[in-house]
């Protein structure tokens, strides 16, 4: 009997607990979703996530297969975003959104590696005041990108055949070519253009094919006859467009903690890619950022863009491939002081046109005082209260005055919310700017990476309060088993794969702008030999690298035979160069210090120091 008591308990157990965790499953069928119907799913898919509120530890399903999502019914929301666009380029702020969450925790939205496919310009995905947020396994695409494509077959000096890419719908109006797409027209013209045999990304212009006679072959084959003698189009290259103005983003994470990303492709992103701003503790694994079959283009701009973030930021086994910008960049934002009220109230104001009209500061909030010129932390301090007083500027309260002199034109960062971050294997590529872009004060590890020919430096570490103001000096950075192969193919000058270059334009005695980073046990494939360019550093380790010479030649630099040191130094200390292994054509390593003496720095003998 009692056995028999004891079985049941167990079945009752158990038929509770699936009871509990078929109710805490959403599926978006049950309210009208169907894949692969091509209907519009996003009303039925707005009422299934808001079923899932108040339920903790809920999971939303959407059985695999495609599902569309138009503009028409979609959610709209005022967002402020960072780095998109000024007053003049997109006035109103109104953002179009697929998928919204809104002020959610704890829940997982499974696409069972479905494919979304979205409409028109939108946001695909925003998570806004969220927390404990899971999404895995979904594609994401466009239908119509906002990117044209058009590949070159033949060219002449005054005729031109190309092949339009599918996806790039296009008219000819007036014997002229002409792309549009769902809802829009491309007006203002930005191109890059695409070496399919060699890899690169390089800067372009559509204004031949813009200015030519266009007339139709065929479906998708179009004859240009114009003026071609200048251009740096040849036969296979694919000429990318797109309108330059970022009025939409491709996802956005807002004011939202814990939030993960696993197992997600995003085959393109409108505006600009995935954007996390004031967000907390973000891991996103298995990212790809990478264009669908056929396409050459995966981002409008950046892949993963991080402003104003805190907590630790972990990026693993992602892939960026196809970008019109940097694949990742990591920073905070200086506003600039422009009021003295008293000296604990400060006016401070928004200064690059792109990024405005969000909370930069907040209560209990630590801040810096940066004397702008020469980026050198002069004091500390503490936020009391904080408030907007219009979309560039804010009213600043502090617990007590800065101990240093607050004078206009010197900036405040915000220290509290400032990552860690890592960046662990993962594949840059077939990008024209940067691999990746990081300023943070905080734990920097990026390692086991490999950057595949960046049209710019695999990583540069900025921090500038004249031109984009993004904050702020690293202290801690770790370089580590990553291969830099052929980067820096769009200078032509100081075309270093690792550039640690921070915008002061004076400097201050015994004060330097970045500290403690450490390059060591990579491999370097560099095609003009050139290392590391750093400024205003205080130690700088490279240690224990492989460098080998690679017989790749830069589109840009054919011909330059302008020889650039290898190391280029400038008003740093503390550097040290030891235990390399060059597999160089040249006997000697050139080492250029600038403002420096020679007790600034230890190197290997293969190196050849010149002091200027």
């Amino acid at each position: 009997m009692v056995f028999i008591k004891k079985i049941f308990q167990a079945v009752f157990i158990l038929v509770c607990s699936v009871s509990v965790l078929q109710a805490q499953l959403v599926n978006v069928i049950d309210f009208g979703v169907k894949p692969n119907s091509f209907g519009d799913a996003t009303p039925g898919v707005q009422q299934a996530i808001a079923a899932c509120k108040g339920k903790p530890g809920a999971t939303l399903v959407f059985p695999q297969g495609r599902y569309d999502f138009w503009p028409e019914k979609a959610e709209r929301r005022e967002y402020f975003i960072s780095n998109t666009s000024t007053e003049s380029e997109c006035p109103s702020k109104i953002k179009t959104i697929g998928l919204l969450f809104e002020n959610m925790n704890d829940l997982t939205i499974d696409g069972n590696n479905s494919l979304f496919v979205f409409h028109g310009k939108m946001i695909t995905f925003a998570f806004s005041n969220c927390n404990n947020i899971k999404l895995q396994n979904v594609s994401e695409d466009f239908e119509r990108p906002s990117m044209s494509e058009l590949t070159f077959l033949d060219v002449k000096p005054n005729e031109a055949i190309v092949s339009i890419n599918p996806a790039s719908t296009y008219s000819i109006i007036d014997e002229k070519l002409v792309f549009y797409g769902e809802g829009w027209r491309m007006n203002d013209n930005f191109s890059i253009l695409i070496d399919t045999v060699s890899g690169t990304n390089i800067y372009s212009s559509f204004g031949p094919v813009q200015n030519s006679k266009a007339v139709e072959l065929a479906p998708y084959r179009i004859k240009l006859t114009g003026d071609f003698r200048n251009t740096n189009y040849k036969p296979g290259s694919i000429l990318t467009i797109r309108d330059p103005i970022r009025d939409q983003v491709g996802m956005f994470i807002n004011l939202s903690k814990n939030i993960q990303l696993h197992n997600v492709n995003m085959h393109y992103m409108h505006g600009l890619g995935i954007i996390s701003q004031f967000s907390e503790d973000l891991k996103y694994t298995k990212v790809n950022i990478t264009p669908s079959k056929g396409r050459a283009v995966a981002s409008f701009a950046d892949g993963m863009h991080f402003s104003g973030c805190k907590g630790k930021i972990e990026i693993d086994s992602c892939r960026f491939k196809g970008l019109h910008d940097d694949p990742i960049n990591v920073h905070g934002t200086y506003l600039q002081i422009t009021k003295v009220n008293s000296p604990t109230q400060l006016v401070v104001k928004f200064m690059h046109g792109q990024t405005y009209g969000f909370s930069a500061f907040f209560e209990n909030d630590s801040i810096a005082l940066i004397h702008s010129r020469m980026l050198k932390t002069a004091a500390l301090g503490k936020v009391k209260s904080a408030k907007l007083i219009s979309e560039r500027e804010m009213l600043i309260d502090m617990e007590a005055p800065f101990k240093e002199e607050i004078k206009q034109g010197d900036c405040l960062e915000n220290i509290t919310w400032t990552p860690s971050l890592e960046v662990r294997n993962s594949r840059f590529e077939s990008t024209n700017t940067r691999g990746l872009l990081v300023t943070t004060p905080k734990k920097v590890v990026i390692e086991n990476n490999h950057f595949y020919r960046t049209g710019m430096y695999a990583i540069q570490i900025a921090c500038d309060a004249g031109s984009w103001y993004e904050s702020g000096a690293v202290n801690d950075v770790l370089i580590r088993h990553n291969i830099f192969e052929d980067c820096v193919y769009n200078f032509s000058d100081n075309s270093y794969a690792i550039a640690l270059v921070p915008e002061n334009h004076e400097e201050a005695k015994d004060y330097w702008v970045h500290r403690n980073i450490h390059i060591k046990e990579n491999v370097f494939k560099v095609f003009d030999d050139l290392l590391v360019r750093a400024k205003s550093t205080q130690g700088l380790f490279f240690e224990n690298n492989t460098v080998e010479h690679s017989s790749f030649v830069s589109p840009i630099r054919k011909g330059n035979t302008n020889k650039q040191p290898s190391f280029r130094l400038e008003n740093c200390t503390k550097v040290v160069v030891k235990n390399n292994n060059y597999k160089l054509n040249e006997p000697v390593v050139l080492t250029e210090c600038i403002k420096m003496k020679k007790q600034d720095i230890t190197a290997e003998k293969k190196c050849q120091l010149v002091f200027n």
